[in-house]
């Protein structure tokens, strides 16, 4: 059930993705029928939300048990009374997930529109309010407190302050202005703040602005996954090589009870602030966070011994976690995926400059845990082909919580190993809808395998080092 469009790529692009999930290994093990429907299914999952929103619980500073129940309160006062569950996960046990309800198809559409930018649109779907910088255009007439239907600009064509806008737009809902169309257009300069309060969004997810903040952290299933992998214990020193904005790196934190130390590194600055601004939410005092750029982390100089920050000298971390720059295909919801091929192609040599400083700062014994938001084959499984060739000191190791499916054929591994991978396809379940109904029919196992599958697309490798050589 496809409520939105497929998921639009460029030309190029999509040639190329086309090969990719048409390649001679997975025709030969599915059959070209069955290649092409998981393909087909991909690109109608990408564009809708996944079924559950995750929240990981900070647990350094209170119990699931205790969040759960303040978010439970929370999202009925929300949903006004309407009886959502907060499920917590068997193998994940700092996450909570409630359900998303939608898409709701009998939503009423006003006369007053408002156009907002694809970005907008895609957090509109997730449980965000409508912000002023995401809005490009509104109808001429639209007031404070108007009732208004907000639609995404998915292809990026509308012009900022039209009045009207014909091209490609996408319903997400209804909500009320909170400002006039005068006030947003004002030449004195953009505005911030809350623009439209959405009150019948397509899909019902709760929206997260200043709940809980100290306790919860919005993240997606597969991205709290790949800290437990590394698996952190207190006292050790771990380096999370591409940190922004800082998800992983804080519960890496506080799977290591806030002992031991875990290096953050980005190379943008703003990004290491906002780093910082999580840590301290968060009550974190183990992280340090650096504005460096990664390739260029390891010391080929000996260090002043009161040095904290990069260049490291190598075989200085117990384990590392290169959660890559990447295309970010796997990423929902997304209808209009923009970038050029040149641009999904580039990510490949830098994954592997990252890759060799990371193995080279590893410690002997030590764990490299390699991640990706992506889809893509040379990103994900040819880059772990690439790396046990390359590195013969790696050895592929079993994940454990292992609840995504094996790695993708087509890179030339062995079933063995891409039994070892854990590959996140929100193609492995039928898009389907929830609504209270069937929510409330449905028994929390088959709930929470449902979350297991019907997430972001997402790619996990787990090494560890055998010598130093």
């Amino acid at each position: 059930m496809s409520f939105f469009p497929k998921i639009v790529f460029q030309y190029e692009v999509e040639e190329y993705l086309t090969k990719v999930f048409r390649n001679n290994e997975l025709i030969t093990a599915l059959g070209t029928q069955e290649a092409e429907k998981k393909y087909q299914s991909l690109l109608s999952h990408l564009s809708h939300p996944p079924a559950f929103t995750t929240v990981r619980v900070n647990t350094h500073l209170a119990s699931v048990k205790h969040v759960k129940k303040l978010l439970f309160e929370e999202i009925q006062k929300q949903f006004k009374g309407l009886c959502v569950p907060v499920l917590e996960h068997p193998k994940l046990q700092d996450i909570l997930l409630i359900p998303v309800i939608g898409p709701r198809r009998d939503l009423k559409k006003h006369a007053s529109e408002v156009i907002v930018g694809a970005q907008c649109g895609n957090a509109v779907l997730r449980g965000a309010h409508v912000y002023v910088p995401g809005i490009v255009s509104t109808s001429r007439s639209v007031k404070a407190g108007d009732l208004v239907s907000v639609y995404s600009d998915i292809e990026g064509k509308c012009k900022r302050g039209a009045k009207e806008f014909d091209g490609v737009k996408v319903f997400l809902g209804n909500g009320i202005s909170e400002i006039s169309r005068s006030e947003i257009f004002s030449s004195s300069g953009p505005l911030k703040g809350l623009g439209i309060r959405m009150i019948e969004p397509v899909y019902l997810s709760p929206s997260f602005d200043n709940v809980l903040p100290s306790h919860l952290f919005l993240q997606n299933l597969p991205s709290v996954v790949v800290s437990h992998i590394l698996n952190p214990q207190p006292g050790e020193r771990i380096l999370d090589m591409c940190a922004a904005p800082g998800g992983k790196t804080t519960h890496l934190a506080t799977l290591m009870h806030n002992q031991g130390e875990v290096i953050a590194m980005d190379k943008i600055a703003n990004k290491v602030k906002k780093i910082k601004q999580n840590a301290e939410l968060l009550q974190l005092n183990c992280i340090k966070a650096f504005c460096y750029d990664g390739t260029k982390a390891l010391s080929v100089e000996k260090r002043e011994d009161k040095q904290e920050g990069p260049p490291f000298l190598p075989e200085s971390f117990d384990r590392i976690l290169l959660d890559a720059p990447c295309s970010g295909m796997g990423q929902r919801p997304n209808m209009a995926y923009s970038s050029t091929l040149k641009e999904v192609t580039s990510y490949q040599p830098l994954q592997r400059k990252l890759f060799t400083v990371a193995v080279k700062l590893l410690k002997p014994g030590g764990v490299l845990v390699y991640s990706t938001c992506t889809i893509t084959l040379s990103e994900n499984e040819e880059q772990v082909a690439w790396a046990l060739k390359t590195f013969p000191c790696l050895q592929l190791h079993p994940q454990e919580p292992h609840i995504g499916g094996e790695g993708m054929k087509g890179a030339g591994l062995s079933l063995d190993q891409l039994k070892l991978l854990q590959r996140f396809d929100p193609s492995a379940v039928t898009l389907q809808g929830m609504d209270i109904n069937s929510l409330q029919d449905s028994r929390e196992d088959d709930l929470i395998s449902l979350a297991n599958k019907d997430c972001i697309g997402f790619f996990i490798a787990k090494f560890i080092k055998s010598n130093s050589k």
